[in-house]
């Protein structure tokens, strides 16, 4: 269909899109948008997401939007568990039937499903409360209206490869393509990094007391004072590459 049939292109925020088509007015959306037009609909219980159309206020059908769930989901879940994640939640505007399917399927410990961007958000503001000061709460999301909650939780991931442009500058990390997997392996590499700061620090602090100790003592000398400074950075160096293993 030529584009020049469509004008005053509208999106309706959690609800879905207006514009008129050969001068006759569609609405496509979800059932919140029909029951605010006063439309009356034939419910479909099919499996997927359900985008309702409306054409000059008469119901005129439905189209069924299923998504794939990535192989990898699984145990993007899993993996996420064994590094100490306490509880996993999918908040999605999705209809309930389909969300609990999904999240039974791939793991999830909790599932909110139906969720306008807004009420997103104020589950976030939920979970926020329920936690204690010590434990950060992480949102992953890839869509225009995640892009709030991944502001306001702890820690934002946005998913490169499909996010949005808003999602992306909201987020604190982006992870450059679409594997849910690679969360778990940022942890990883992010907890492997910390550790080997923390052993270059201890290490290199205790060289240089121990050297200062032995100078005052005049046991040490130039070469030992040296080894303090360069040997040690060199040393630590070593170490650090060991942050390229995983």
């Amino acid at each position: 269909m030529s584009l020049d049939r469509v004008t005053n292109i509208e999106e309706i925020a959690g609800h879905g899109v207006k514009a008129v088509v050969d001068g006759k007015t569609v609405y496509a959306g979800n059932l919140r948008l029909m029951n605010e037009m006063g439309i009356s609909v034939s419910r479909e219980y099919n499996e997927g997401t359900m985008v309702y159309v409306a054409v000059d206020n008469n119901y005129a059908g439905c189209i069924t939007i299923s998504d794939v769930i990535k192989e990898t989901s699984k145990d993007a879940i899993s993996g996420l568990k064994k590094h100490g994640i306490k509880q996993t939640v999918m908040l999605t505007g999705d209809a309930k039937k389909t969300a609990e399917r999904v999240a039974k399927e791939i793991g999830m410990d909790k599932v909110c499903s139906e969720l306008l961007p807004a009420d997103k958000v104020n589950e976030v503001e939920k979970l926020l409360a329920q936690k204690n000061a010590k434990e950060k709460l992480a949102f992953v999301g890839d869509g225009i209206n995640d892009a709030p909650v991944l502001s306001r939780a702890d820690i934002g991931i946005a998913m490169g490869a499909l996010g949005s442009d808003a999602a992306i500058e909201a987020a604190d990390i982006v992870l450059m393509d679409d594997d849910p997997a690679k969360i778990s392996l940022a942890m990883k590499i992010s907890l492997k990094t910390l550790k080997i700061v923390k052993e270059n620090i201890v290490f290199a602090l205790a060289i240089k007391a121990i050297c200062l100790i032995l100078g005052a003592l005049g046991i040490a000398g130039m070469w030992l004072a040296i080894f303090a400074d360069v040997g040690v950075m060199v040393l630590a160096v070593l170490n650090a590459t060991r942050a390229l293993k995983l």
